[in-house]
């Protein structure tokens, strides 16, 4: 839209840098429609000049971090009303490697900004999908995080996160009140629902075009979001855990949680080929090198 109302939509270029972006080295370099090879590569050596890693991304809603951010969280908040806690998610993540667990991430960066993002882009308003219940009521109380002593978890001077129950005893009512059955999880379950719906997100924002390569997608977020860097990245480390053990993980979330676990196409393709991300990447790279010659 910008580009639409300039003269010169080559030159108009996105910049999506990260919270605090004095501190976080990832941008992401959202191209246009028209946006140049030139504009790119102007962006790229800006990005580096700064000191900063910068990937080149497609332009659609959360670009890619956030994009694939969207069913990380909001599968461990269906996690919390179906059983888990807070604490129990954030801990099985940060054991995983995570610098930080996604409920504290979100009290950091505030409930309230995901909450906006919520209506403006009106998600969930598919026929049938399930809506988070607990974030919402949160926001409604005015508990955005950090930046008002409470959110997810209590805060004091120290900016530590420390349980509360009167946010487990919310929780647990909400599940109640709304007929969701609940009970107790393993920290593999926990990892398994919430890292391979990043995974699998991930499998269709490199189909659709958003993110060029499968290693893109490791730099943003082992750049940006505080994936641990020694397992490589989420696309990397499916690769490493096998994608048909993927694919049949979360084809069985498809059958018993429903449509929003449905596989990536590209997902189900790799895992039934037997192949891998990292050998779609070299393929793609082999293609574009005959392409151009």
């Amino acid at each position: 839209d910008i580009a639409a109302a300039t003269r010169r939509p080559s030159q108009v270029v996105g910049l999506h840098f990260f919270s605090p972006a004095n501190v976080m080295r990832l941008v992401e370099i959202v191209r246009g429609t028209s946006t140049s090879p030139e504009t790119l590569a102007t962006a790229l050596a800006v990005a580096k000049r700064l000191g900063k890693v910068g990937v080149v991304v497609g332009n659609c809603p959360g670009f890619v971090g956030n994009r694939m951010m969207f069913p990380y969280m909001y599968e461990a908040q269906f996690l919390v009303e179906e059983g888990a806690t807070p604490q129990q998610v954030d801990e099985a993540l940060t054991g995983f490697g995570m610098a930080m667990g996604i409920f504290a991430v979100d009290d950091m960066a505030g409930l309230d900004v995901a909450w906006r993002v919520r209506q403006e882009l009106n998600q969930f308003s598919e026929p049938g999908a399930r809506k988070p219940l607990v974030a919402d009521r949160l926001c409604e109380m005015g508990r955005f995080g950090q930046k008002t002593g409470k959110g997810w978890y209590v805060y004091g001077n120290d900016r530590k996160p420390q349980p509360d129950p009167d946010v487990l005893s919310l929780i647990e009512q909400l599940a109640v009140a709304n007929g969701i059955q609940r009970r107790s999880f393993t920290n593999e379950e926990i990892l398994e629902r919430t890292i391979y719906a990043l995974i699998n997100e991930g499998a269709r924002v490199l189909e659709e075009g958003y993110a060029l390569r499968a290693a893109d997608i490791d730099v943003i977020y082992t750049n940006g979001y505080g994936f641990p860097a020694w397992r490589g990245g989420p696309m990397f480390y499916a690769d490493r855990v096998g994608l048909k053990q993927i694919y049949d993980r979360v084809s069985a979330f498809h059958r018993e949680l429903g449509q929003r676990w449905a596989p990536a196409p590209l997902l189900e393709r790799l895992a039934k080929d037997g192949t891998t991300f990292k050998e779609l990447d070299k393929s793609r790279a082999a293609s574009l090198v005959g392409a151009s010659s």
